[in-house]
């Protein structure tokens, strides 16, 4: 490794020394009662990195010999990653605390899943590629069933492995068909062989199985099973983990793969994309209108929001890239103030996830009422909410690219969508009188839901000004 090398993947030698340091620590001091230390320090250090790696300048690097690439799009990517994080950790303290779930191995475990995150979207290579998504993928397996006195969050992790072992089979059965026919495992090399004339089955049948692996990470149907179960049965602080910052790092995988390594044959993976994307929105849309748990409604949420994201990516062109790095900014942002609100809902000291416990809310909690009615309206895309702009960007690069039929597709499912949100707030407002629950916020959650609900509303002055900066993010793709 040369001195260029290291300065190109610091960020992530940084995060994966301190894991191993904290991982140290905590065995041979206090373990758990050092949870909340190393919970905060790691929570500084992620934003410290997010930092850094946003004023990093807007020139390409790679490293160890073209493996790993780090130019805007993933500098983009990774404050996404590094921020999202960083949040959920910090808000999911006090949740932790109060059940007796924080242990030191929880921060530990987000850090690693988060480096594993990180040389995701920096892949140019399909042994990297696979490197960083096992990395990301047994963190999260871990985390799926922390609650280890409870059969939903043993069922969850346990759901989630073995699913997971299958898409990972298929992603490295298409890298290995793939790696057959262009004779490289470099994504330049691919888009070399691509370039030179006829595209060979084989490589087709590649990208097929590789599509279809990284699909189950971003919870695209038709591989979304898991996601129901695996969302209702973790602890609320890591579904609102899984919400976040892993599909940041997938949908962004998912647009280096086809760029960097098919980019000369948008016309092909345009339509499994655009397959994926419907499938996904309606079925996101359709199935959380029977939800009675809101955990799992957030988990068909995510599914249709996706499919939002994947209509950016099948427009194939530049603007595609940027409309979906901005939803995904926009998508992870609502997410970390919805998951605030749910983290708080209790009675009598016990977590509820029933979206009836929310009748006549309004009364009791006029506030946190209105900044989650606020939430709701944002991701059912209701203007002049932030996240009807998100939802406008990837609808106008679908149009812009001749998919007016995609761009159909979208409102309506949307239209659909909206009804499952307004429901909630409904019952916020105008639902039967019942016991009720109890929000007991700590002050992070109190902060991020205010925080972020005031965003939604005026955050368009900030989406003008992050624009220019997904534009060249998307520009150093799309090339």
């Amino acid at each position: 490794m040369t001195q260029a090398d290291f300065n190109t993947v610091l960020p992530e030698f940084v995060l994966a020394i301190y894991a191993m340091g904290a991982l140290m620590f905590g065995v041979y001091t206090t373990k758990d009662k050092a949870a909340p230390v190393i919970l905060w320090v790691t929570s500084g250090l992620m934003l410290a990195l997010a930092l850094y790696i946003g004023v990093r300048g807007d020139n390409a690097r790679d490293a160890f010999g073209g493996m790993f690439i780090d130019d805007p799009f993933a500098r983009f990517a990774k404050v996404m990653i590094l921020t999202s994080g960083a949040a959920v950790m910090l808000m999911s303290e006090d949740y932790m605390q109060r059940r007796g779930l924080l242990r030191f191995e929880f921060p530990i475990l987000i850090v690693l899943a988060t480096v594993g995150m990180m040389v995701m979207v920096s892949a140019a290579d399909l042994m990297t590629l696979y490197m960083g998504l096992e990395l990301q993928s047994l963190s999260l397996y871990v985390i799926a069933a922390l609650r280890r006195d409870s059969p939903k969050s043993t069922e969850a992790g346990l759901k989630y492995f073995v699913l997971g072992a299958l898409s990972s089979g298929l992603l490295l059965y298409g890298a290995s068909l793939t790696y057959g026919f262009a004779g490289t495992t470099q994504f330049a090399g691919i888009l070399a062989v691509l370039k030179d004339g006829e595209v060979p089955l084989g490589l087709l049948f590649g990208l097929v199985f590789m599509l279809s692996g990284m699909a189950f990470k971003v919870s695209a149907a038709p591989f979304h099973m898991w996601t129901p179960d695996v969302y209702e049965g973790s602890p609320t602080p890591v579904t609102a983990f899984f919400a976040t910052a892993p599909k940041v790092a997938a949908m962004c995988l998912i647009a280096r793969v086809i760029y960097d390594a098919f980019g000369s044959i948008p016309g092909d993976w345009g339509q499994v994309l655009a397959a994926l994307s419907v499938a996904s929105m309606f079925l996101g849309a359709v199935a959380a209108i029977g939800q009675k748990d809101i955990k799992r409604l957030m988990a068909y949420s995510s599914i249709a929001h996706m499919g939002f994201a994947l209509m950016g990516l099948a427009a194939g062109t530049a603007q595609g890239v940027q409309a979906m790095m901005i939803y995904m900014a926009i998508y992870v942002t609502m997410n970390v103030g919805t998951f605030a609100f749910i983290m708080a809902m209790e009675r009598d000291g016990r977590p509820v996830t029933d979206i009836a416990a929310l009748n006549h809310y309004a009364k009791r909690e006029p506030g946190k009422a209105l900044a989650m009615l606020v939430l709701m309206f944002s991701l059912a895309g209701v203007p002049p909410m932030l996240g009807f702009f998100g939802k406008f960007g990837v609808l106008q690069a679908a149009v812009d690219a001749d998919m007016v039929w995609l761009a159909l597709a979208g409102a309506v499912a949307s239209v659909i969508g909206a009804y499952y949100y307004l429901r909630i707030v409904f019952f916020m407002y105008f639902g039967k009188e019942n016991d009720g629950i109890d929000t007991n916020m700590g002050a992070v959650q109190w902060v991020m839901l205010m925080g972020v609900a005031v965003i939604m509303v005026v955050g368009i002055a900030n989406l003008f000004g992050i624009e220019p900066v997904a534009a060249m993010a998307a520009e150093a793709l799309v090339r």
